[in-house]
């Protein structure tokens, strides 16, 4: 059973995940040519893994002051803090909206048909 994924680590996982494709997402708002957010996402990705190694699996979401069982707890939870905070503070005014996406200028587009009369006779000959 080496191989299984129990929801426990799932759950964990998930949150530095998180944090890691909104911080992708955020670099792609300010920079929308791809050769330039390819080197902001290979900085952010070195971030992360420099932090890779801080676990913890029970009380990572938990308030500092409630977290003073272990060192490496406190540090997670000050991670996570630091991330959000520095994402909250460069959150883009006007974030990058996919046309087709809701919220997007052609989402949902559906021009109506013109309402056109008939051809004329005489533009049917023509033909």
């Amino acid at each position: 059973m080496s191989g299984t994924v129990t929801p426990h680590v799932k759950a964990v996982s998930a949150a530095p995940r998180s944090l890691y494709r909104r911080s992708l997402r955020l670099a792609l708002d300010w920079a929308v040519q791809r050769n330039l957010w390819r080197g902001q996402a290979v900085y952010i990705r070195s971030l992360f893994d420099a932090n890779r190694n801080v676990h913890d699996p029970r009380r990572q979401r938990r308030q500092a002051s409630m977290v003073k069982s272990k060192a490496d707890n406190g540090v997670a939870q000050i991670l996570f803090n630091e991330t959000e905070k520095l994402l909250e503070k460069w959150k883009h005014p006007d974030p990058y909206t996919p046309p087709t996406a809701p919220g997007g200028s052609k989402y949902e587009r559906n021009l109506p048909a013109p309402d056109l009369p008939p051809p004329s006779r005489e533009d049917i000959r023509r033909l």
